[in-house]
Parts: C-alpha cells; sequence; structure tokens
C-alpha cells in the first residue's frame, strides 16, 4: 500500500486498514492528514482484493478533531478549513469520498470534538472498554455542529445535546456510550481492539461485495429521504442485483455447501 505521513493504509486478507499516525499529537487532524485522507479511503475502496475497512488510531487516542495549534499558529490552517466548509469541500471521511464497502470505525482511547465525524460517518462502530467520548467545542469557543449532526441519526437528541453543551467537562465512558447506541460493541481488554475489529471485517467480507454496495447505497440514501421515496430508492438498489452473477452464485454455493465465490466489484 502506498506510504503516507500522518495516515498509515494497510491491508490485510480482505480488510484494509486506514490508521491515524499522529500520536503524539493524539490523532488532531493537520492540513497534510486532512489532504491525505482524501486520498487514502480512494486508494482503499479502489482496491479490488478489499472488502471491507477498518479505521481507528495509533497510541492512546482515535482521533482529536483538528489540529488546533497548527490552525492558531500558520495563519493557513484555519482559511484553508474555513473554505472547504463554506464550499462543503470535505474529504476526509468515507461518507466524504463516497466509499461503498463496508467501513469498521474502531475507537481506541480517546475520541473528541471532530473525532466524531468518522464515528458519525462510518458504518459500524466499535470500541475499546477503556475509550472515552466528549466534545469539548463550546469550551474553547467554537460551534458543535457536523459532526454532532450525523450523531443525531444513531442515538437520542437528547445525548447529543447533554454532550454537545456540557463540552469538556464531561466523558462518556464505552458502557455509555454502548447505551446510548453511538457503538455497537465494547472489547475487552482493550489489546484486542484491533484483533476483534479483523475478526468482524473478516466476518463481513465474506458476502457478495456487488450486494454490500447496493445495501450500503440504500440505507444510506434512506436518511436523506422520506419513508416513501427512501424505500422506493431501496427498490432500486434490489433490483440492481437482479442478473448479477452473485445472484446465482450465493443460492448455488447454499445448495452444494461451499463458500460462494462472489465477483469482485469493479
Amino acid at each position: 500500500m502506498s506510504e503516507y505521513e500522518c495516515l498509515k493504509v494497510e491491508r490485510h486478507g480482505p480488510v484494509g486498514w486506514l490508521i491515524n499516525n499522529r500520536p503524539d499529537q493524539l490523532n488532531a487532524m493537520n492540513s497534510k492528514m486532512r489532504d491525505e485522507f482524501a486520498v487514502a479511503w480512494r486508494e482503499l475502496d479502489d482496491d479490488g482484493d478489499i472488502r471491507v475497512i477498518v479505521h481507528t488510531g495509533e497510541g492512546r487516542a482515535f482521533q482529536t478533531g483538528v489540529d488546533v495549534a497548527e490552525i492558531a499558529s500558520d495563519g493557513v490552517g484555519m482559511e484553508r478549513y474555513r473554505e472547504s466548509v463554506e464550499n462543503w469541500d470535505l474529504h476526509f471521511t468515507s461518507w466524504h469520498q463516497n466509499v461503498w464497502k463496508p467501513v469498521i470505525t474502531a475507537v481506541n482511547g480517546i475520541c473528541a470534538g471532530g473525532g466524531f465525524h468518522w464515528v458519525a460517518d462510518a458504518d459500524i462502530v466499535i470500541a475499546a472498554s477503556d475509550a472515552q467520548f466528549f466534545d469539548p467545542h463550546v469550551s474553547i469557543g467554537q460551534v458543535v455542529s457536523i459532526e454532532a449532526i450525523g450523531l443525531l441519526r444513531k442515538m437520542p437528541a437528547e445525548a447529543v445535546m447533554r454532550m454537545a453543551f456540557v463540552g469538556r467537562h464531561e466523558r462518556l465512558s464505552a458502557r455509555r456510550a454502548y447505551e446510548l447506541g453511538m457503538i455497537s460493541e465494547i472489547v475487552d481488554p482493550p489489546e484486542r481492539l484491533r484483533e476483534a475489529a479483523q475478526e468482524l471485517g473478516e466476518k463481513i467480507a465474506r458476502n457478495s461485495p456487488a450486494a454490500m454496495a447496493a445495501t450500503k447505497k440504500a440505507l444510506w440514501g434512506a436518511l436523506e429521504l422520506g419513508l416513501t421515496d427512501a424505500c422506493r430508492l431501496g427498490g432500486q438498489h434490489l433490483m440492481s442485483m437482479w442478473g448479477h452473477p452473485d445472484q446465482q452464485e450465493g443460492p448455488a454455493a447454499f445448495a452444494e455447501k461451499r463458500e460462494p465465490k462472489w465477483k469482485p466489484l469493479p
């Protein structure tokens, strides 16, 4: 896989890994990391040998949002960030990059502020038992918006509001995040997080890549629409598999009691 300065990109069997790699800065996103995300997501999505993507972090934090030190000091970072939001030209999550493979976010340690972008935009989120979640935006005079709006799809509105307004003065444990529906699995001990993410990725990778891509488009598309329009769109994605080789291969493999041989995504 390609070499990056602020990220690591790896392949382990059918599972691709995207790893935040600024551990000394708690994986805060500087402008270089932001640019690398745009390339790395596409590299992983375009690799035909990868069927599932796991996103995690090095060190004691998953992600702590934008690198405030860079924005405060270099005179350029804040302007670039402002322009990207103003023009809605964001490229740092799988959703921004139209990645249609399943994406697992595996939260290690601290997830704060802008780190919730990747929690909100993942398909599945798991976390180590020692993970901590909090949003300090209002505590440093900033607005809570895009990340929290995404979280409203996953968890109760009041829980999102509380996190937004309490700021850095309260942290959610992995257990509380699980209770609120922010994550779907707690991994204990924490050292097993990557092993558990790989195991989950391999389970998912056994399924039809084409069917999973169409499923992801149908389900994410539904979030943009009302019930009737969402079901109509879902029907279109359902029919998109009719005549696909995987639709015949799946039942045949089941009847013959063997693993299916799926057609790779183009």
